[in-house]
């Protein structure tokens, strides 16, 4: 699996529109990180319950894209208006992204 973190927004928008996404490949991980990690997706790609709309002045907003046995989901979430399952998804993935 391949997962790519894109974050827009904030006060550093300028910084960021150069930066190019971060790509994790699951292969790289020990397999305990790359099952938690798949199990952290999951969660985040089960519609949440209500929708949680919110604005915030220089939020981060992030999308995260995974692509998986050639299908692909992409996940578009801010720190408005963000679920628990997408920010520890968001979490964990930038802990690993950091590592490399």
């Amino acid at each position: 699996m391949k997962v790519t973190l894109a974050a827009h927004g904030g006060l550093a928008a300028t910084v960021n529109l150069r930066l190019p996404p971060k790509v994790l490949d699951t292969d790289t991980l020990p397999e305990n990180a790359a099952s938690e990690l798949a199990r952290l997706v999951a969660a985040a790609v089960a519609p949440p319950v209500a929708d949680q709309p919110g604005r915030a002045r220089d939020a981060m907003s992030y999308t995260i894209t995974v692509e998986d046995g050639g299908r692909s989901t992409v996940l578009k979430q801010s720190d408005a208006a963000m679920t628990p399952a997408f920010a520890a998804l968001l979490a964990r993935l930038q802990e690993y992204l950091d590592r490399q």
